[in-house]
């Protein structure tokens, strides 16, 4: 158990919440409908910390929608003089073009996401946070916010974590773990920041048995989660079946392109562009794309290099498993959460994609 960490019943943790928004933006979990989703805290509409979310929590760092910057452009039209000149300007003069970033980011809190959520941040932080093209608003946004992550005490048949070096009780990336004891949570600061939102009089002084019931409870999720497959050279499997048609339309063959598995996914970062103006003002917006669209590489020749499901399929496979693991030090860009294998409607499991390719690689290993 980590020192300076608190303990709050569950009977308290509605007027600790209710603190922590009156201070910050907070982001917490809800059932809306048949869905668990991350939503800014309302404690009319509740929190939901028995079900695994359905969505990942991605959002609070980078939106689904957000607004790189806001234009507007000023002109005289040509052939109108100004007021005081006696003649129309020769030439039409040059737009003055004004452009506007938005406001900073609020000080924010997600609170109840899963280790397996942020774990996402192993992919984000090497791509917009890198030295070469470090991108400004994700920086700001991730400096602006806490992360209290949830342990899981239930495994999910989806869920493999432990196989991509992840946990059930996964604080890589956490700022607070908070653990389910059953009458009320264990909270352990593991960053400056998560010690800073722990100041509340609602949190007590948590006890050596409370720390020791969260590793037994720790434990026996891992248990629950079996032992990993072993995926050493788990790039070098995939990659070598890149050129194997039959292998990705076989695994492609029930896929209806929907992009659930994208856009659920705590580790994917596509997006697109544009610019939307109404006369002469406008925002540039960012906004999610997912690479299992067949618009998603489609050229301005109108040349697509991916019109076929299993070459996009191929695509997100091998960048998560090979081209990224590559790139970024052996980090594989799959967390494990298994949104991608429970949220789909035709029952597409990239585990077995991957356990495939790597028995392949070891049947050619042995010929």
């Amino acid at each position: 158990m980590k020192k300076g960490s608190k303990y709050i019943a569950h009977g308290d943790l509605s007027a600790w919440l209710a603190e922590l928004a009156a201070e910050r933006r907070l982001i917490a979990p809800r059932r809306e409908g048949d869905a668990v989703v991350y939503r800014e805290y309302d404690a009319e509409k509740g929190l939901e910390l028995g079900r695994k979310a359905t969505e990942s929590a991605k959002h609070a760092l980078f939106p689904r929608s957000e607004e790189l910057f806001s234009f507007s452009r000023r002109h005289t039209p040509f052939g109108i003089a100004k007021m005081g000149e006696q003649e129309a300007p020769e030439e039409e003069p040059a737009p003055k073009l004004t452009l506007r970033e938005p406001e900073a980011p609020v000080p924010s809190v997600v609170f109840g996401l899963l280790g397996c959520d942020a774990g996402g941040v192993s992919t984000f932080d090497p791509i917009y946070g890198g030295k070469r093209f470090p991108d400004g608003y994700y920086l700001k946004r991730r400096e602006a916010t806490v992360f209290i992550v949830k342990a899981c005490n239930d495994i999910l048949s989806t869920c493999f974590c432990r196989w991509v070096g992840g946990d059930p009780a996964d604080a890589k990336h956490a700022d607070v773990l908070a653990t389910d004891l059953g009458e009320g949570l264990l909270l352990e600061p593991l960053t400056d920041k998560g010690a800073q939102v722990l100041g509340s009089k609602l949190l007590k002084d948590a006890a050596d048995e409370q720390g020791k019931g969260a590793e037994t409870l720790h434990a026996a999720a891992r248990e629950a989660m079996g032992e990993a497959p072993d995926l050493k050279g788990v790039d070098s499997a995939v990659l070598a079946r890149f050129d194997d048609a039959d292998f990705w339309w076989k695994h492609a063959a029930g896929c209806i392109a929907c992009g659930a598995c994208t856009y659920l996914c705590p580790t994917c970062h596509c997006f697109t562009i544009t610019d939307e103006a109404a006369g002469q003002s406008g925002v540039r917006l960012r906004a999610w794309d997912t690479c299992m669209a067949a618009l998603y590489t489609l050229e301005a020749s109108g040349h697509n290099p991916r019109t076929l499901k299993a070459a996009r399929l191929k695509n997100r496979v091998g960048h998560k498993f090979s081209y990224f693991l590559r790139n970024n030090e052996g980090v594989i860009s799959c967390c494990g959460c298994g949104r991608c294998i429970k949220s789909c409607p035709s029952s597409v499991d990239i585990r077995r994609i991957v356990l495939d390719a790597v028995a392949k690689a070891k049947e050619s290993a042995h010929v």
